[in-house]
This record gives structure tokens, sequence and C-alpha cells, in this order.
């Protein structure tokens, strides 16, 4: 985890520092690749009212940052080595209540947005959107709202007005669908176990539990039924 000191301590009262500067929104950015948290510390920094405070690399070091740092808004990717943004999201918002977390992950929307924002997330972003709907959507948040794009919308109004059809997909966890969708996607378990820093037994594991709530007897199976709900790329 890396820390940035600020040029005043965020406990200092805001009258300290002027009456003329509003406090800037806290940033935390948690993605496994330096790439991005550079990109994306390099262009929020350039928002007047916007500082980026805090990286991790790892879902627990995402955990760590919310428990040590003054933070208004955590961006979270979901792949990530050891504990994944799915499985950190549930401990974070446990931990920090008041944290606006907004996944930023490159997973279609129709995979994990409604899951995770019923989990507890203010928002769930797709990393091909433009720059400034992440500052927006950070904006947002931070005045405790939710950020809901047009494509989330149409997923979570589908679901309310025809919730008769909901497919048997929508009882999984977030972890389980994760899972679910690299094998549909052709991964083996193997794979799978190494993409998400799972062991194979634990793999296997979800496997059988996919194949119950889902109908399915093989992997083909679980591709059809992902092919059928629109869930692959």
């Amino acid at each position: 985890m890396q820390l940035v000191p600020g040029p005043a301590s965020d406990l200092e009262p805001d009258s300290a520092r002027g009456p003329a500067r509003e406090r800037q929104i806290r940033i935390g950015i948690a993605d496994d690749h330096p790439i991005t948290r550079a990109a994306l510390r390099a262009w929020l920094d350039e928002q007047d009212d916007m500082r980026v405070v805090a990286e991790a690399a790892s879902g627990r070091d995402a955990i760590d940052l919310v428990r040590t740092q003054a933070l208004d808004i955590l961006l979270l990717d979901l792949d990530m080595p050891g504990q994944s943004g799915i499985d950190a999201l549930t401990m974070i918002k446990a931990k920090a209540p008041r944290v606006g977390v907004l996944i930023l992950s490159g997973y279609p929307e129709q995979q994990y947005a409604v899951p995770l924002i019923r989990n507890g997330a203010s928002g769930y972003l797709n990393k091909a959107c433009e720059p400034g709907e992440i500052v927006t959507a950070i904006r947002r948040v931070a005045q405790g709202n939710r950020y809901i794009t047009t494509a989330v919308a149409e997923l979570l109004a589908s679901q309310v007005v025809t919730p008769p059809t909901r497919g048997l997909h929508e009882q999984l966890s977030p972890r389980e669908l994760q899972v679910f969708i690299k094998l549909a996607q052709g991964k083996s378990a193997a794979a799978v176990a190494s993409d998400l820093s799972l062991s194979a037994k634990t793999v296997s594991t979800y496997r059988a539990r996919l194949m119950l709530k889902l109908q399915a007897r093989s992997n083909s199976d679980l591709t059809y039924y992902a092919l059928k709900h629109q869930l692959l790329d």
C-alpha cells in the first residue's frame, strides 16, 4: 500500500486551511496495475476539488487502506491478487460505511453491476468509460448519492419490470458469479484458480455449487447459459 502525504493534515479543520479553499475529495485507488493507478492519479489530481491520498494493489490492501486513511471515495477494481475487489467490498463497507465505493472494472455491467450495487457499491463504471465520467461519478458519490449509468439503470429497471423471468444466475453471490463467468469463457479450473488466487479445490467447490444452482451438467452447459443470458462479452 502506498500512502501520499497531503499538504495539510486531514484531521485539521477546514477553517485552518483558509476560507477560500473547500476541502478536497479524498480518493483512494485500489488496482493491481501500476500504470492504471498512475493514469488515474494524474487525471484526478488535475481536478481542483480532488486529491488522491493513497493507493492499494490488492483487496487486502484496500481493506487496510479504508481502516487507516481518511477517505471519501475508493475506486475499486475487481480482479486483484490475493483478495479480489468482490471479496473486499463487504469488508470495506463494514469497516468504513461512510466511504463511497465506486467499482471501476473491465467487466461489462451486465455481469457484476447489479449484485455489487446491492452489496454496497455506490456505483459501477466500465473502464472503457470516458475519464470525465469518472470525475462526475466521484463528485456525485461524494455528495452522498449513488452514480447509476444508463446501462446499469436499464439492468435495474428490467429486473423491476419483469421479476418473474429473472435468471437462475441472479441467486449467485458475487464470487460465485465471478467463477461462473470464467468457467463459461472456457477456462479450466486450474486457470480460474490462478486468475483469482484461489486453490483448485476451492474452485471445484464453487463449480459444484454452480452446477446445482444453474441446473447444469457440464462446463458447456455453463457456457450455453451465459450466452443465452448475454453474460459474456
